[in-house]
């Protein structure tokens, strides 16, 4: 049996963080459901979505996680008033949450780019996926069975 090719090349892991209650699991099921909900039910634990988007021609799936305000997830603690101070100024209300997901997955890929991103370090939150050649099997670059191997 061959494998199927993976219909995108990278994968793009986001944690949306913040407060319980501030519509982290709106901001979640607008982007991956392209569905706006006022009132989202409270997460329990993580929850998570993807999609797939094109990004410099590449097919990227965005793996977007929502943390339920969770204080391990902290490492990168924006203030409410920061965010309020950069929506304003930004002239941000709530629209253009695809745009938004889709300006840092440039970023993101730009970085890959231009080699300031280490698709090796696992704190990355990047991975590349095998493509398939002709034939349908996968390419994973493995080395050729040593004789006598029953591996």
């Amino acid at each position: 049996m061959t494998a199927a090719p993976y219909n995108y090349s990278y994968i793009f892991k986001y944690i949306i963080i913040g407060d319980m209650g501030v519509g982290k699991s709106c901001l979640l099921h607008q982007f991956t459901e392209k569905k706006f909900m006022a009132d989202c039910p409270h997460t329990i634990g993580v929850e998570f979505g993807t999609r797939i988007m094109e990004v410099h021609g590449q097919k990227v799936k965005l793996q977007i996680w929502d943390t339920a305000g969770q204080e391990r997830f902290r490492a990168r603690d924006v203030t409410y008033e920061e965010a309020k101070q950069f929506a304003e100024e930004n002239g941000k209300k709530g629209e253009n949450v695809e745009e938004a997901f889709l300006e840092a997955a440039k970023r993101i890929y730009q970085n890959i780019q231009d080699g300031s991103l280490d698709l090796n370090a696992a704190e990355s939150g990047v991975q590349h996926k095998p493509s398939a050649p002709q034939g349908g099997r996968l390419n994973t670059d493995s080395q050729p069975a040593k004789e006598g191997c029953s591996c």
